[in-house]
């Protein structure tokens, strides 16, 4: 097979010229050509490997363009990494490996091309791309990558058993492309990673979510989940999903899987966001109910609180995992605390205080927080979906013109303490806190409009009530 069309860049050219002053071979290997054969045009970086010093190679390819882009080495790794427009290109030297059990990190030194191409993790990004002159575009596929990505199959180009004792990482990285491409993983390969799952632990967190959250972006993530679940690494790494799986049963009365309802809330909102941290708040909705769940003769099986209890949970799980701990993590807290508030709003004798209330908790999260109770209807019965959909339908028409009457969205009392503490000649009391509780109360009530007079009137009102008088002087 040749890929010349695949290397037209003049970015190719300028490679294959360095080559031959070096007196090197030089080849385009690994996700850039898979995805050319793909005609997935994703890539934003080439992988380009020297039968030689990859460092060297880069080095001389910046001479040779005009820009002369600075070349940033890394030693340690024996590669070097320039970029050319909105591409990254990373330049190596062809090498061998050798892994000790207690790292991934392996040890390495030089080797021929197809030395480099075994130690790839899956076949289809081992393939390699000449960009010698005599073999211009010819593709080199020892392990019968080309084949594999017609059959749509993962495999591993050694032992998947050695590949994933080797590196865990790898396990991971099987799944996520398996889900992101739409793959089987080979029936050896995916043995192998159960065999291995335990070895996971020697990969840090910043590695496993990076993976987790390509799951998490792919058109349905549910693929990786179930391949997790399957393979027993989502117990090692989020075992408050795997709490959520399995149907109990209690004199006649059964309650859903938890685990499946929350794959499908996660394809479902996947079909209507790209936001990552929707989706996260998809996949972590329910956590709470496993910790929650009881079983009641007359109520049957409840799972009272598991909202808060979900989005203390939340914080948790981000903290092990090392994921960051900032608005992030807070906005996932409050989609997974707020997810249920909706549905009770789905009612057709719903006030608007309780509307305003909504608005005002979730903020400008309103729509997202809606986007995830629509994903959350599950059911397969049509009348029923149909219902539901319309109920949140109405939902969004309340909240649109409540929002437009009272503004209420990310809203602010009128009153703050400093005008309190002036008009009532007072210092910092907890009085000051219960007059702005009482106006915003008002105001989410509707007691009194968002408005400053009505506001102040309220205060003076609520002032009196506590024992103060305002100051006239």
């Amino acid at each position: 097979m040749n890929l010349e069309k695949a290397i037209q860049s003049k970015i190719f050219q300028i490679i294959s010229q360095a080559a031959q002053k070096l007196e090197v071979d030089a080849y385009v290997i690994g996700g850039y050509v898979r995805d050319q054969i793909l005609k997935r045009n994703l890539q934003k970086d080439i992988d380009i490997v020297a039968v030689g010093s990859g460092i060297d190679l880069a080095r001389k390819v910046s001479e040779l363009m005009e820009s002369k882009p600075k070349v940033q080495v890394f030693k340690t790794y024996g590669t070097a990494m320039l970029r050319f427009e909105d591409l990254e290109i990373e330049f190596v030297g062809a090498r061998k490996e050798s892994y000790s059990r207690e790292s991934r990190n392996p040890v390495v030194e030089s080797g021929s091309l197809e030395d480099d191409q075994k130690r790839r993790d899956f076949t289809i990004n081992a393939l390699a791309i000449s960009l010698q002159p005599n073999k211009w575009g010819d593709v080199l596929d020892p392990f019968n990558g080309l084949q594999d990505i017609e059959k749509k199959v993962l495999r591993t180009p050694l032992n998947p058993d050695i590949t994933f004792d080797d590196d865990p990482l790898r396990m991971l990285r099987a799944i996520r492309f398996a889900t992101e491409l739409n793959f089987r993983i080979d029936d050896y390969a995916l043995a192998a990673i159960k065999k291995n799952a335990g070895r996971i632990e020697i990969i840090t967190y910043e590695r496993i979510v990076t993976e987790l959250n390509k799951i998490i972006a792919s058109k349905t993530p549910s693929t990786g989940f179930v391949l997790l679940d399957k393979t027993g690494l989502l117990e090692k790494i989020i075992p408050e999903l795997t709490a959520l799986k399995g149907i109990d049963e209690v004199e006649g009365q059964r309650h859903k899987d938890n685990f499946y309802h929350t794959l499908e809330v996660l394809d479902n909102i996947s079909e209507e966001t790209d936001n990552v941290w929707l989706r996260w708040a998809a996949l972590l909705h329910d956590i709470g109910k496993a910790p929650t769940k009881r079983f009641h003769k007359k109520a049957g099986w409840t799972f009272h609180g598991h909202e808060f209890e979900g989005s203390k949970m939340v914080y948790r799980l981000f903290k092990r995992l090392k994921m960051p701990l900032n608005d992030k993590m807070k906005y996932v807290q409050k989609m997974v605390l707020l997810s249920s508030r909706p549905i009770a709003l789905s009612d057709d004798t719903v006030t608007d205080s309780a509307v305003r209330r909504l608005v005002f908790d979730a903020g400008d999260f309103i729509d997202d927080l809606m986007t995830l109770c629509e994903a959350d209807i599950t059911t397969k019965n049509r009348k029923k979906y149909a219902k539901y959909r319309n109920n949140f339908k109405l939902v969004r028409q309340k909240i649109v013109e409540v929002e437009e009457r009272d503004q209420i969205r990310n809203f602010q009392p009128p009153i703050d303490g400093a005008l309190i503490m002036k008009t009532f000649r007072m210092q910092p009391s907890k009085e000051i806190g219960i007059i702005k509780d009482a106006i915003k109360e008002a105001i989410l009530e509707g007691d009194i409009p968002n408005e400053f007079n009505a506001a102040y009137q309220l205060m003076l009102k609520k002032g009196k009530t506590l024992g103060l008088e305002p100051y006239e002087g």
